[in-house]
């Protein structure tokens, strides 16, 4: 085919796809033509909207007294003492150290929301402590050694004296995850106090 035959053919569809446009414009005073209406027109009500489906017309509803929303069962304690201890009695931590990746999780958390104030090893010596803020009792102290899992997970749902209710920011898995790192902080921290009299030792000696 010669090239003049070409461009004729190629000056037609043009002229051709000018006509379809100049036949297909927009008329701003029509709406516009809608494709697949199913997705284009909402099935459920809209927020706020009328609904003639309910006796008061609203669409929006509350929710059943004593619902409970998916994956925030109640805990059945308050912010007490008391309860502290009877958590610890009922409570235990779901998740183990032997999860490199909960252990991990636990790790961020605690960096994210608990170094601020307990510092990077749980000495209670965190950046808030540098700014006036009183400083947190120590995590690798006998008395929180002391206390078993499900205390100290109920003293970050609820809060204890300074220390705020965390329940808000980090979800109920997190909070046991957490809980993974402190107990890798105290055994480090045990570790380390039960070599220091050796080394101790061995430095009177030279």
């Amino acid at each position: 085919m010669s090239r003049g035959k070409v461009n004729l053919i190629l000056l037609v569809l043009l002229l051709a796809a000018a006509a379809v446009t100049w036949s297909l414009r927009r008329d701003p005073t029509q709406p516009n033509f809608v494709f697949l209406p199913e997705m284009y027109y909402s099935i459920p009500f809209d927020a706020q909207a009328a609904s003639p489906n309910f006796a008061d017309g609203a669409a929006a509803r509350v929710s059943v007294k004593g619902a409970i929303p998916r994956g925030f069962l109640p805990l059945p304690y308050e912010t007490t003492d008391a309860d502290a201890i009877r958590a610890g009695n009922e409570l235990w931590n779901p998740f183990s150290q032997d999860s490199v990746r909960d252990a991990e999780r636990g790790m961020e958390v605690f960096r994210t929301f608990c170094q601020p104030c307990h510092g990077a090893a749980g000495s209670g010596d965190g950046t808030i402590t540098r700014y006036g803020f009183p400083p947190p009792p120590s995590l690798t102290s006998p008395a929180i050694l002391a206390q078993k899992d499900g205390q100290i997970f109920h003293t970050i749902t609820f809060g204890k004296r300074n220390m705020p209710s965390l329940a808000s920011q980090i979800s109920r898995d997190d909070r046991w995850r957490a809980l993974l790192h402190v107990r890798s902080l105290q055994a480090t921290a045990m570790k380390q106090q039960a070599s220091a009299p050796k080394q101790q030792s061995a430095t009177q000696t030279q």
